[in-house]
């Protein structure tokens, strides 16, 4: 079932402290990959539990220094498939604050890896070369906060260019898999489609909720 409205995660869950493994009920599953390789898998419920016991463990450590966090990327919308890699977005007020931290942090696991696009820090999980959770550091309500977010809730209510969406990374996986970059690059074209749809809907998301239609 897709959604339309934004998820809001539970931070009740406790982080694990092996985020490379999973275990409910005596299911055993394994995340992450080897850096600038591709994979990709089917939608895996699991998926939302490692992103909970990952903000709730962020929460722990940033108090009020984390104003939102949200699982984003693929393997936060139902039903396509994805890197075994997390994805979650951290909006922060002020950078220096978070960056004040990276000592707490990467005793916790959460390695500092610098910015690595305009306005955005990236923090990785995982030993050595391998990965298994990225995280996202940006300004709260900034552009890259609501592409984020915006892609991850539009493609959930939106099944078809989902699975369009589905359908190339699967098969640049195939064409790509010891070459993230190229993968990344190929996919480029259609984000950017994506996330232009993605930002009309949401404006008229919330204008039709300003005039009442919406509940």
């Amino acid at each position: 079932m897709f959604r339309c409205e934004e998820q809001t995660l539970s931070q009740s869950d406790l982080f694990s402290g092996n985020a490379a493994r999973f275990q409910e009920e005596g299911v055993q599953m394994s995340l992450g990959l080897r850096r600038g390789t591709v994979a990709v898998e089917p939608h895996k419920d699991e998926w939302e539990i490692f992103a909970r016991q990952t903000i709730a463990q962020l929460k722990e450590i940033l108090q009020d220094v984390m104003v939102n966090a949200q699982h984003i990327g693929s393997t936060a919308v139902r039903g396509i498939c994805a890197k075994p890699i997390i994805d979650i977005v951290v909006c922060v007020a002020d950078f220096d604050q978070i960056l004040a931290l990276n000592d707490v942090l990467a005793e916790n696991g959460f390695i500092f890896r610098g910015q690595d696009h305009p306005g955005q820090y990236l923090y990785v999980c995982g030993d050595g070369d391998f990965r298994t959770h990225h995280i996202h550091v940006v300004i709260y309500d900034s552009e890259a906060w609501k592409n984020y977010v915006d892609m991850r809730d539009y493609l959930n209510c939106h099944p078809e260019e989902a699975r369009a969406y589905s359908e190339l990374k699967q098969s640049l996986a195939k064409r790509y898999p010891e070459d993230r970059q190229t993968y990344t690059a190929m996919k480029s074209e259609m984000i950017r489609e994506i996330l232009t749809k993605a930002r009309h809907w949401r404006e008229d998301l919330t204008n039709r909720k300003i005039a009442g239609s919406v509940p």
